[in-house]
């Protein structure tokens, strides 16, 4: 695990790697949330490294102000959506896009998992330039359901996400019929353990759909 730097279009961002001690079953971006490259992304990339992937995650908030790191709270979430909404998503594709070619240029297959914000990422991601994904409680996602994936694409929700109510489900399922969805029982961000809606057993479950979508995905290849 470590510390490395990626060059955008924009700029050169950081970005945290996680390589498997083995020969790499694949190559994965992680996508934050609206929080930065915090502890918790960098929990999750080095535990997809020690799954077997060589995982990057982007510090996308860099573009607009560097090493960001926020906390799960109400003065955390006010800012993390002030720089988001100075990024736009335009801006985060730039960053992933870096660690793409990152991956790529180190001859394997690509693919990203995006938590909340970085959700939504992930969707752009597969609509835009063709990158297979996992969207984890991506609540931002509904405006672009006309978009079309151009890739194998898993969706992960809350049953009781207060931020993506059952109407935005139902949405998910009209427009993407063909796209793996899992609807947990619990709430917003049950995959971090820093939340207050955290869910061990829930996250432990969708780990497991998110390996085997990715382990099918590499094996296909």
């Amino acid at each position: 695990m470590a510390s490395i730097s990626l060059r955008t279009r924009h700029g050169r961002i950081g970005a945290w790697e996680a390589k498997p001690h083995q020969q790499p079953r694949g190559g994965l971006v992680v996508i934050q949330e609206i929080f930065g490259l915090n502890s918790h992304i960098r929990q999750v990339t080095d535990r997809f490294g020690a799954h077997g992937y060589h995982t990057v995650a982007p510090a996308l908030f860099d573009l607009v102000e560097p090493r960001v790191e926020l906390g799960y709270d109400e003065a955390g979430i006010a800012r993390g959506r002030e720089i988001a909404e100075k990024l736009g998503f335009g801006g985060a594709l730039d960053g992933v896009r870096a660690a793409f070619d990152y991956l790529d240029g180190l001859g394997m297959r690509v693919a990203s998992v995006g938590f909340c914000w970085g959700g939504t990422v992930s969707f752009l991601a597969n609509t835009r330039f063709g990158l297979p994904g996992v969207s984890y409680y991506g609540g931002r996602t509904v405006p672009f359901l006309n978009e079309r994936p151009k890739a194998p694409m898993m969706f992960h929700f809350g049953q009781h996400d207060p931020i993506i109510p059952p109407e935005d489900l139902a949405k998910h399922r009209e427009a993407l019929p063909h796209t793996e969805m899992h609807v947990w029982p619990a709430g917003h961000g049950f995959n971090c353990d820093q939340r207050a809606d955290y869910n061990h057993e829930v996250a432990q479950q969708a780990m497991a759909r998110t390996l085997t979508f990715f382990q099918r995905l590499y094996r296909v290849a």
